[in-house]
């Protein structure tokens, strides 16, 4: 296999889609598994739909998900510009080919006359197309002479080169996900090339950028299908060879039917974005990242939205996506997108996670609670709660006890833990935790079941009160190991305070 060169080329026309997201992580993990390079191009040629912000968005985006290009804007390449406003001079050398070899033409037909022919069309429900069966009757240099078109141009009036598509020409191509697809060239119109704006077009400038940046392998969503042959037409007519071509399913909404759209996301509440995006006019949509997901969950979520290893695994980190990822396991069915399956790779790479790295996630949540601790405490807790969380943010809800003295208790667990004797049974317990030389949770644990079957007292009877004592709640892990975390002294606290609020119930 000669050198593998893909690239990702979004338009900065607002926030990458997850689905954009998901195409940049194939064409990455395709580059990085063939010894290949991951090229970021921005495509920016149409200057109506310009977003203000959106390229640097779509390069944090990319940053946070660990999809770092080989060659970009930021990283330079021999290949650049990497931005095609900056390339508009190549492009014109192109269409001069094009035109000098009858493959393309210009069409002076200004936007009012089109839309009338338009109107017509519809009046007479024929719709209309610009193309081979229809360009002889319209204004452009398929009918008028030479001199005719040099004295428009030379009068600047407007005008936009189209490609010249052959009649009846039929288009083979063997898509590397979907198989041997065929087209007509009569079901194409003539697409415009480059527009009156000085600019290129999409089609025209794709495929001049990924020639002279020798792009081997194209792998885009199939919403591109459309523009296929087209733009393998375009190679033809400035005969380059093309490269290979991969078309890649739509990520489906939840319940399956119809693609996954914004407006889903801010239906079912969960967000469509990697991270967050904020209009221009302020309006804020939410990202995973904000959201409290983990880039490596987010990106293995998605890896598998379409693609498959080919057996029952489903935690993956990067380099074993890399190692594993091949075009050939793309599904060509869309994939139905679950956010509670988000949700649950979040969870899995959080249980994962080392203490000490979850606990510096967590001082970030303390500090939110002005909580001054001791990491190694911090330490110690995330080991014991990390089970319990599907998100970081969870952390504090679960572990607020640890922190902060109750000052408040559920009623109805204590109604439940609370009795006659329960004071006494508590004092008993204090009495015997100061006793205690080593305050740690295995021996706490023994010495209390010892004192518990000494004293013919329920299981029940001791812990449950135990713990309203020391969480206010009937929550928590292992009473015994938030004793040893608060220490001797924050545990009899705690108790003297229930026996004062509650006393002999």
């Amino acid at each position: 296999m000669s050198k593998i060169r893909v690239r990702f080329a979004p338009s900065p026309t607002g926030p990458l889609h997850i689905g954009g997201v998901r195409t940049a992580l194939y064409n990455y993990l395709f580059a990085k598994k063939h010894s290949g390079v991951f090229i970021l191009r921005i495509e920016d040629t149409d200057q109506t739909r310009y977003v203000k912000g959106a390229e640097e968005y779509i390069v944090e985006s990319l940053k946070w998900c660990g999809i770092e290009p080989d060659e970009s804007v930021q990283n330079g390449g021999n290949y650049g510009p990497y931005k095609q406003s900056e390339r508009s001079r190549i492009y014109k050398e192109y269409v001069a080919k094009l035109i000098a070899s009858d493959n393309a033409y210009y069409a002076f037909d200004t936007p009012d006359e089109l839309d009338n022919l338009r109107k017509e069309a519809e009046n007479s429900k024929t719709p209309f197309v610009y193309n081979a069966f229809t360009r002889e009757k319209l204004k452009n240099s398929t009918i008028l002479s030479k001199e005719e078109c040099e004295k428009l141009i030379a009068n600047n009036t407007p005008y936009v080169v189209r490609f010249k598509t052959p009649i009846d020409k039929e288009i083979v191509i063997n898509d590397l996900v979907r198989g041997e697809i065929k087209f007509n060239s009569n079901q194409t119109d003539d697409k415009v090339l480059f527009k009156s704006d000085g600019l290129p077009t999409y089609h025209l400038a794709n495929i001049v950028d990924d020639h002279l940046m020798q792009i081997s392998h194209v792998i885009r969503g199939e919403e591109w299908l459309p523009s296929l042959p087209l733009h393998v037409m375009l190679y033809e007519a400035l005969s380059w060879k093309a490269p290979l071509f991969a078309h890649l399913p739509l990520i489906l909404k939840p319940e399956g039917k119809g693609k996954l759209s914004k407006r889903d996301g801010d239906k079912m509440g969960f967000p469509v974005f990697p991270i967050e995006y904020k209009t221009p006019e302020g309006e804020i949509y939410r990202g995973y990242r904000e959201d409290g997901y983990l880039p490596e969950a987010f990106i293995n979520m998605l890896a598998l939205l379409g693609w498959n290893p080919g057996d029952e695994r489903e935690i993956m980190g990067v380099n074993e996506l890399i190692e594993e990822f091949s075009i050939e396991r793309v599904g060509k069915s869309g994939s139905r997108f679950s956010p509670e399956k988000a949700k649950w790779f979040n969870q899995q790479y959080l249980h994962k996670m080392p203490d000490e790295k979850l606990a510096l996630l967590f001082a970030e949540e303390l500090k939110k609670h002005n909580i001054k601790s001791d990491f190694s405490k911090d330490i110690k807790i995330c080991s014991l709660l990390k089970e319990r969380i599907s998100f970081v943010s969870e952390l504090w809800n679960e572990a607020y006890f640890f922190y902060k003295t109750p000052d408040n208790y559920d009623e109805k667990f204590a109604k439940k833990a609370w009795k006659e004797d329960t004071a006494e049974i508590m004092t008993d317990l204090m009495l015997l935790l100061n006793k205690i030389d080593q305050f740690e949770a295995n021996n706490l644990e023994t010495k209390v079941k010892e004192m518990i079957a000494a004293k013919e007292l329920g299981f029940g009877k001791v812990m449950t009160p135990f713990r309203l004592a020391l969480v206010g709640a009937g929550k928590g892990p292992h009473v015994f190991d938030i004793a040893e975390i608060i220490g001797r002294g924050e545990t009899i606290l705690r108790i003297k305070k229930a026996i004062e609020a509650f006393g002999n119930a």
